[in-house]
């Protein structure tokens, strides 16, 4: 059974929209500007819009919920990372500047991504994509997509069910494996496969544009807490491999291949 949530269902919603429009604003000022970027130890790119948007988030956080541990990308890369029990904590994942790849492209497909853990499960998260004014909100009462920023527009969101024409897949636009993904995929009926950066990729599924993601590379929790809470809250699901339920609060935080979908799709699984 999930615990008592740390604050009310209302004040986090409101805190963390406003926390991760924050963050985004941040990131779009430097967006603008001729940045520079930087390799991290893991050689994976980072740039000071990720810096700037973890030091508006980190202290939002701490006000929202000052008892509640943060895991978050920048500061596990900085060997700064709490002692989080999976199985019985509460605590917020992070990612700052999710897809830094397509935000040094200038593709637009990059998120601010904040999700509560507990019990190694998301139950809800926020995943925000400043440049093409998307915002993405899910918890226990259900999932929203809120567009535009100066007269937002809100409506409900759910995943869809399986299309008589095939399935749209969606796949990493900067990570992937083809052969991993045609295997996988069978003969199962596709209609497009889709490339999309960030955890975006998880948002299209809960708002029943695309229906299945299979993911065939390397992830962080961070990558994709967020997104996760929203696609469970619109009713899909993240699994691994093999069927078994997906997991938060990992030793090392870092995922195993994963499949994201619609509950109607059909997928075999491995292992």
């Amino acid at each position: 059974m999930t615990p008592a949530l740390p604050a009310s269902a209302d004040a986090l919603e409101n805190g963390l929209i406003d926390i991760a429009r924050l963050a985004g604003a941040a990131i779009m000022n430097i967006y603008k500007t001729d940045f520079d970027v930087r390799s991290k130890e893991d050689a994976s790119p980072v740039t000071e819009a990720d810096d700037a948007a973890e030091a508006v988030i980190l202290p939002g956080l701490r006000a929202l919920t000052p008892d509640v541990k943060i895991v978050s990308e920048e500061s596990a890369s900085r060997g700064d990372v709490p002692d989080v029990d999976g199985d019985t904590d509460f605590f917020w994942l992070v990612d700052p500047l999710d897809g830094t790849k397509e935000f040094i492209k200038r593709n637009g497909e990059f998120t601010v991504n904040i999700a509560l853990i507990a019990n190694g499960q998301p139950v809800l998260g926020v995943v925000y994509a400043p440049a093409i004014g998307k915002l993405y909100y899910g918890d226990p009462s259900g999932a929203k997509l809120i567009e535009g920023d100066q007269e937002p527009k809100t409506r409900k969101i759910t995943v869809r069910e399986m299309p008589k024409d095939g399935v749209v897949v969606v796949g990493s636009r900067s990570h992937g494996d083809p052969e991993a993904m045609n295997a996988f995929l069978g003969d199962l009926k596709v209609k497009e496969l889709r490339p999309a950066g960030s955890s975006l990729k998880l948002c299209l599924l809960a708002a029943g544009d695309a229906d299945l993601y299979p993911r065939f590379g390397s992830t962080m929790e961070w990558d994709i807490g967020a997104g996760h809470a929203v696609l469970k809250a619109a009713g899909g699901v993240v699994e691994n491999m093999d069927g078994s339920q997906f997991c938060y609060g990992k030793a090392d935080f870092r995922n195993p291949f994963f499949v994201a979908r619609s509950p109607s799709v059909p997928v075999k699984y491995q292992g």
